[in-house]
C-alpha cells in the first residue's frame, strides 16, 4: 500500500480541522425567513434511477468512510498528515450539520463564484452531500457526512409571463406591464393572504413605492410553464451582451436584459440535466440533455447552443465505455474552446466551436471524475488503491487542448477532492471521511507549478459559509460553481455564517492571506444585513446583500483592504416581500443590472407552479 505524499505543509502550516460536535440543528440559511409553503410532492427518486454498483467499479467511485488503515489514535490528519488541526480545540465553524439546509439548487450550475447562491430551499428537498459543494462540512467544520458505499442507490436530482415596467425617467410613474410568452391567464391573479404569497396583485406597479436612490424594479418573470411533478431546478443566468439566458426542463431560453421580452426560445427533446457555470467569450455554450424522456434516462446527449441568437449547433451522444460509464450524472466545464464532460469513471474533452472529441479516458492508475473551467482547465482525479475506505486523489492543471496533465498534485491519503473555488489562483476544497463522525474539511492554496503554497486557517469563532449547491449527486462531478466566496491574486475572500445572536442576523467577510493561509482581516456587514461575496469586479470584491424583512436587497463592493461595504444598486424595499419569496435564489450582476433567479421552481399544484416567480431584475 503507497504511503501518504511527502509534500510538507508550509513552516507552522496545518493538517485536519478538529471535527464538530454532534447532533446541532441547522437554521436557515444566511437568516432567511419562511417562504412559499413547501410543495405536497418534494422531488422524488425517478423511476429506474441507476443504482450504487457494488464492488469497486474503477475510477471516482464513491469512498466509505473511515479511519485510514494504520492510523494511530491522535495521529494528525490532514491533507498532509504531519501537522495537528489547524484549529486546535475549535469544534469547526458550522455549528451546524452543513452549510446549505436542505436546498436542492442546481449551482453547479450554476452556480460558480459569481453567479447565485443558493438561499432557504423548501422543507423535504434532496440534502446535498459535501462541504462546500454537496456534503456539508469546512476546513473549519464537516457536515454529517452522506456516505456512499456499494449498492447505495444514486439520487438524481433533476419562458414564462414577463412583467416588464414601462421605462421612463424619474419623474415619470413607471407602470408595471404584462408581457406573456406563454398562454396568458384570463386575469390578474392576486395574493389571497393565505401566507403562500407575497400579498401584491400580478399586475401591480411594482414601483409605485420606490424611493429616491432605490432602483427600479426593471421586469418580473414567472414561470407559466407546466413542469413534472417533482419541479425542475433552472439553469443559469448567463449574460452575453444584453441578453440573459436560463434554461429549466425542455427549453433553454434568451431574454433582453433591459424589458424581460423573450428574444429566442429552443425546445429540447428531453428533460435539461447539465450545464456549465460559464459560456465561451463568444457566447457558445455545451448543455447536458437526456437521451430519451423515459424514467431513468441517462444524461447522455451534448447540444452546442449560441447563446447570442439561440440557433443550435452540433449535438452528440456521449459515448459509454464500461460497464460503469454514465451511472452517474455528469458534469461539464468550459476552457477557452474545450468542453469536458466528467462523470463517475470516465471523462471526454470536445471542442465547443465544432463538437470534435480531443481527448478522452487517459492511460494510467488515476482516471479524472470532474473538471472546473475558466482561464484554466482543473481536474480532480481518483486513483486506484485498492482500498475504498482509504482514497488517493490527486488534482492537475489540464491542457484543453489535448487533456494532457501539465502538472499533478496530490494530497495525502484519505482527503478527497470536493470543490473548486478558484482556478487562478487554484484554491481547492477538500474532505476526508470519518467513520462514526462529521467529514473533515481543508481549504488549499496551490501554486502556478503544482505546489502547495498554503493551507487555510481560520479563527476559532468563525464560521464559513461557502456555498456550491447542486441537488445530491454521486461523487460530486460538480466541481465548480460555488459562491459566499471571491479570491484575487494573493487573497481568498470567504463569507461567514450569519449571526442571530443580536437584534438582527448578520455576518462578515474575512480575507486570507493566500502565501500564508492566515487571516488577513474582517469586514462586517452593516447592521442586521447579510453579506455574501459573489466575484471580483474592477479590483474589489463583488457582494451581494440579502433582503430582510423591510429592506431590500442591494449589490455592494468592499475593498481589498477591507473597511465598510459600499453600496451600488440598491433593491427597493416596497419589492422586498417578492424578493424573498425567490427558492434557492442565485444572484448575477452585470451591465449595472443585478438578476435573481430561481434555482428551482416547485409547487403543490399546477396553478401554484406556473405562478411561480422565476427572474427579477433591478437596475437604474
Amino acid at each position: 500500500m503507497t504511503q501518504p505524499p511527502s509534500q510538507q505543509p508550509p513552516q507552522g502550516g496545518f493538517g485536519a480541522p478538529q471535527e464538530p460536535p454532534q447532533g446541532t440543528p441547522q437554521p436557515p440559511p444566511y437568516g432567511q425567513p419562511p417562504q412559499t409553503p413547501p410543495p405536497a410532492q418534494p422531488p422524488q427518486m425517478p423511476a429506474g434511477a441507476p443504482q450504487q454498483p457494488p464492488g469497486e467499479p474503477g475510477y471516482g467511485y464513491p469512498q466509505a468512510p473511515g479511519q485510514a488503515p494504520g492510523q494511530a489514535p491522535g495521529q494528525a490528519t490532514g491533507p498532509y498528515a504531519q501537522q495537528p488541526g489547524p484549529y486546535g480545540q475549535q469544534p469547526g465553524p458550522y455549528g451546524q450539520p452543513g452549510p446549505y439546509g436542505q436546498q436542492p439548487g442546481p449551482y453547479g450550475q450554476p452556480t460558480q463564484p459569481g453567479y447565485g447562491y443558493p438561499q432557504q430551499q423548501y422543507p423535504g428537498a434532496p440534502a446535498p452531500g459535501g462541504p462546500a459543494g454537496p456534503g456539508g462540512g469546512s476546513p473549519f467544520k464537516g457536515k454529517p457526512a452522506v456516505i456512499i458505499a456499494a449498492a447505495v442507490a444514486a439520487l438524481l436530482v433533476i419562458g414564462g409571463v414577463v412583467f416588464a415596467t414601462a421605462g421612463g425617467d424619474d419623474d415619470k410613474k413607471p407602470v408595471a406591464k404584462k408581457t406573456t410568452d406563454a398562454k396568458p391567464s384570463a386575469s390578474p391573479t392576486v395574493d389571497e393572504g393565505d401566507g403562500t404569497g407575497d400579498g401584491r396583485e400580478v399586475d401591480d406597479d411594482l414601483n409605485a413605492g420606490r424611493k429616491p436612490g432605490e432602483a427600479k424594479v426593471l421586469w418580473l418573470q414567472t414561470n407559466g410553464v407546466d413542469l413534472p411533478r417533482s419541479g425542475a431546478n433552472v439553469y443559469g443566468p448567463w449574460i452575453v451582451g444584453d441578453t440573459v439566458v436560463k434554461g429549466m426542463y425542455r427549453t433553454v431560453s434568451g431574454y433582453s436584459a433591459a424589458d424581460g421580452k423573450q428574444k429566442w426560445t429552443l425546445p429540447l427533446p428531453a428533460d435539461l440535466c447539465a450545464a456549465p457555470p460559464q459560456p465561451t467569450a463568444d457566447g457558445k455554450i455545451v448543455i447536458g440533455v437526456k437521451d430519451s424522456t423515459k424514467d431513468g434516462a441517462d444524461c447522455a446527449l451534448l447540444q452546442m447552443i449560441d447563446l447570442n441568437t439561440g440557433k443550435p449547433g452540433w449535438k452528440k451522444t456521449v459515448k459509454k465505455t464500461g460497464t460503469w460509464d454514465l451511472m452517474s450524472d455528469i458534469g461539464l466545464a468550459i476552457s477557452g474552446d474545450t468542453v469536458t464532460v466528467g462523470r463517475m469513471s470516465n471523462s471526454n474533452g470536445y471542442r465547443v466551436s465544432d463538437g470534435k472529441e480531443l481527448f478522452g479516458k487517459p492511460a494510467g492508475n488515476c482516471q479524472p471524475f470532474a473538471f472546473a473551467g475558466g482561464p484554466k482547465l482543473i481536474a480532480a482525479g481518483n486513483c486506484r488503491t485498492g482500498d475504498i475506505e482509504n482514497p488517493q486523489h490527486q488534482i492537475q492543471e489540464i491542457d484543453p487542448a489535448t487533456g494532457k496533465a501539465k502538472w499533478t498534485y496530490k494530497p495525502a491519503r484519505g482527503w478527497e477532492i470536493d470543490k473548486v473555488y478558484s482556478v487562478s489562483p487554484l484554491i481547492v476544497s477538500l474532505t476526508q471521511a470519518v467513520k462514526g463522525k462529521d467529514k473533515k474539511w481543508s481549504i488549499l492554496a496551490i501554486k502556478e507549478n503544482g505546489t502547495l503554497r498554503s493551507q487555510l486557517a481560520g479563527d476559532a469563532e468563525d464560521k464559513f459559509s461557502p456555498r456550491c449547491g447542486g441537488g445530491f449527486s454521486i461523487f460530486g462531478e460538480k466541481l465548480e460553481g460555488c459562491t459566499g466566496i471571491a479570491a484575487d491574486a494573493n487573497t481568498f475572500y470567504m463569507a461567514t455564517e450569519a449571526d442571530s445572536s443580536g437584534t438582527g442576523r448578520t455576518n462578515k467577510v474575512v480575507a486570507f492571506n493566500l502565501n500564508t493561509g492566515k487571516p488577513k482581516w474582517k469586514a462586517a456587514a452593516p447592521a442586521e444585513r447579510v453579506m455574501t461575496p459573489l466575484r471580483m469586479e474592477g479590483g474589489n470584491v463583488l457582494l451581494h446583500m440579502e433582503a430582510s424583512y423591510d429592506k431590500g436587497g442591494a449589490i455592494a463592493t468592499l475593498s481589498p483592504a477591507g473597511g465598510a461595504p459600499t453600496v451600488v444598486l440598491q433593491h427597493p424595499e416596497s419589492t422586498t416581500a417578492i424578493e424573498r419569496t425567490f427558492y434557492s435564489s442565485k444572484i448575477a450582476y452585470a451591465g449595472g443590472r443585478s438578476f435573481i433567479l430561481s434555482g428551482r421552481i416547485s409547487a403543490s399544484n399546477d396553478k401554484e407552479e406556473k405562478e411561480q416567480k422565476t427572474m427579477m431584475v433591478f437596475g437604474k
